[in-house]
């Protein structure tokens, strides 16, 4: 499912993203990661990978983004712009797409770069288990 949702300020978010990226900490892969997103309340959060030495540890830029969007008192995230060092799109990992999930929902919009079409989270992780579900499967 592709969107087309024409007020979502794209430009804004990609500036912010690359910007992102050069606050990443990326000693051992060298690949800098900056995220950019907007609330539906129209808060701007960004964030950028951390990287740690035992690898495991290594923190996305999606997830520092999650932690700015909870630092700034939460809220829903309604689109999201992910790039690289060199300003191309990046799609979120699985785990971050979870951790997307959480703060999102399946309707976040997912930038592809200039002249694409947007994503959805729910297209990129179709099936997803989240905080509803918890109640629902549950043992009694």
């Amino acid at each position: 499912m592709v969107s087309a949702t024409s007020d979502v300020p794209w430009p804004h978010l990609r500036h912010l993203a690359r910007e992102a990226t050069h606050l990443a900490y990326a000693p051992y892969s060298h690949v800098l990661v900056g995220a950019a997103g907007i609330t539906t309340e129209g808060t701007f959060v960004v964030g950028s990978n951390i990287e740690n030495a035992s690898y495991g540890l290594t923190l996305c830029a999606e997830c520092s983004l999650v932690s700015d969007l909870v630092r700034q008192g939460g809220g829903r995230l309604r689109a999201l712009a992910v790039v690289a060092g060199d300003g191309e799109p990046l799609a979120p990992c699985g785990r971050c797409r979870q951790v997307l999930y959480e703060h999102a929902g399946p309707a976040l919009e997912i930038d592809q770069g200039d002249g694409r079409a947007t994503l959805t989270l729910g297209d990129l992780l179709p099936h997803a288990f989240g905080p509803d579900d918890l109640p629902t499967r549950s043992t009694p």
